[in-house]
């Protein structure tokens, strides 16, 4: 009965199809409906949406947890954040990043991450949640730790960022690695309209649209080598660009003045040759 019920609750939850489809051949793959499967869950810039309440919410103890265990995986080496974003922000399928607390897709980016880099097995985990689950059952009183052993840190392998970054900070243990910077204060850039493959930090409606360069910012690995712990990658400039919002949305209700800021990496861009 209990699977049945979850059954019918997992249909429930998929992402609507409102136009139903049979899996598509080959031919029938066009380069739009490519690009749909491609888009990233947490790209939502621009979509429809249903009418939403905003509210203020204080963080429970759990959230606050588990932002904590977060950050100090960042700071000992373990990941970068561009890791946990994908982790926790793109690699979860549409269905649970609508459908998880924000902070609950983190806990599930720790768990992938410890299984992923091999600090844990995928059986330990499976077994240290049962029994965290049969501790906790019957009872509202919160759990007291129980470690089993302390590992030794000498043998966690970390990415080297975090040690260059001691006493400089991130990104600023990068300055001086990207070379000189291809666009200036000024400079009129378009955004390129480049392919989405897995992840990336440059949204949606900003592809293609014209900005001009309002800040030369910093100076770090690109968020598609850093999501993936490519820390061999050359690191690249990154611009805070100021976008006109009636190149961005049509038709825009508000200002004619009104404008939007975006930082992106210097990959993203290229003059605009068409403003003079």
């Amino acid at each position: 009965m209990a699977n049945s019920v979850m059954g019918d609750l997992a249909s429930q939850l998929r992402v609507a199809f409102h136009q139903l489809q049979d899996w598509a051949y080959p031919d029938e793959l066009d380069h739009n409906r490519f690009r749909a499967f491609m888009k990233t869950p947490h790209d939502v810039g621009g979509e429809p949406d249903a009418p939403s309440v905003f509210e203020e919410k204080e963080e429970e103890q759990w959230e606050l947890n588990t932002f904590v265990t977060c950050e100090v995986l960042g700071w000992r080496g373990i990941w970068t954040s561009e890791e946990r974003r994908r982790l926790g922000n793109v690699d979860v399928g549409r269905m649970q990043y609508l459908g998880l607390p924000y902070y609950g897709r983190w806990v599930l980016a720790v768990a992938r991450l410890l299984v992923d880099k091999r600090h844990i097995t995928l059986g330990e985990l499976i077994d240290r949640a049962d029994e965290v689950r049969r501790r906790s059952s019957g009872g509202a009183i919160p759990l007291e730790p129980r470690p089993r052993t302390t590992g030794d840190p000498e043998a966690v392998a970390r990415n080297r960022h975090h040690l260059e970054a001691i006493g400089k900070g991130d990104p600023q243990c990068f300055a001086g690695t990207a070379g000189d910077p291809r666009f200036a204060v000024g400079d009129a850039v378009v955004v390129r309209d480049l392919p989405t493959l897995f992840y990336t930090r440059t949204q949606e409606y900003l592809r293609g649209k014209p900005g001009i360069v309002a800040k030369v910012s910093y100076e770090s690995p690109a968020p598609e080598d850093e999501a993936f712990d490519r820390e061999d990658q050359t690191p690249e400039w990154f611009y805070i660009v100021r976008f006109k919002m009636t190149d961005l949305w049509h038709p825009y209700q508000g200002g004619a003045n009104d404008t939007l800021q975006a930082e992106i990496p210097q990959r993203w861009l290229e003059p605009n040759r068409t403003d003079t």
